[in-house]
C-alpha cells in the first residue's frame, strides 16, 4: 500500500509513522511527503529518512482548485492508495475529496466532535473540561467532522499546564496514529484479497 503523508509543521506525527513503517509495524510504503511550507521542519525529517518531498504553496496557484489539482496529479502519478494528514493545516477541498473519499485520514488533538479546528488542545484546556484526547477520523468536507475511526482519552488534571497537556496529547498521538494506520491497512488489504 502506498501512502502520501501531508504535513505543514514540525512533523512529529510524520516521524512516528515513518519509524513504524521502517520497523515493519505498518505494511505500507511512504511514497512521498507533501508539505505546503517549504521551510517546515517536517521536510528535514523526511529528507533524513530518504523519503521524497514535494512542496509548494497555495499562493503559487491562481485558485485552491488549481493547487489541489496539482496535488491530485502527483498522487495519481504515484498511484497513492491512502492520504494521511499528519498536522496538515489546510482544509481539504472538493478537488481532492472527490477522488480520495474514504481514502484520506486525519489526526486531531481533541475528542471530536468537541473542540474542532486549529486549536483543539488550547480550546479544551481553556474550557476546563476534565478530559480531552486524540481522534483519528476520515476526512470529509467539514472541519474535523468526518467519520471517527479511533479515539483515546487524556485526563486533564489540576496540575496540567497548556504545555504539559500538549506533551500528553503528542505522546498519545505518536502511539495511536501508527497503530490505527497499521490496523486500517491490514483490514483494507484483507478486503482486497
Amino acid at each position: 500500500m502506498k501512502l502520501a503523508i501531508f504535513a505543514s509543521g514540525n512533523g512529529s506525527n510524520f516521524q512516528a509513522i515513518a519509524e513504524a513503517v521502517a520497523a515493519g509495524e505498518i505494511e505500507a510504503e511512504i511514497t512521498l511527503l507533501f508539505c505546503d511550507k517549504k521551510d517546515a521542519y517536517v521536510v528535514q525529517r523526511a529528507r533524513a529518512m530518504s523519503i521524497p518531498v514535494i512542496s509548494f504553496a497555495p499562493k503559487d496557484f491562481e485558485s485552491k482548485a488549481m493547487y489541489e489539482a496539482e496535488i491530485l496529479h502527483l498522487l495519481e502519478e504515484e498511484q497513492i492508495d491512502l492520504v494521511v494528514l499528519a498536522g496538515y493545516m489546510r482544509i481539504i477541498g472538493p478537488t481532492l475529496l472527490e477522488v480520495f473519499s474514504k481514502r484520506m485520514i486525519n489526526i486531531h488533538p481533541s475528542l471530536l466532535p468537541e473542540f474542532p479546528g486549529l486549536h483543539g488542545i488550547r480550546d479544551a484546556f481553556l474550557a476546563e473540561v476534565p478530559e480531552t484526547g486524540v481522534t483519528i477520523h476520515y476526512v470529509d468536507d467539514g472541519v474535523d467532522t468526518g467519520p471517527i475511526i479511533a479515539q483515546e482519552k487524556v485526563r486533564i488534571t489540576s496540575f496540567d499546564t497548556l504545555d504539559s497537556l500538549e506533551k500528553k496529547i503528542h505522546t498519545i498521538e505518536h502511539k495511536l496514529f501508527p497503530s490505527v494506520l497499521a490496523q486500517l491497512i491490514k483490514t483494507q488489504q484483507g478486503e482486497s484479497h
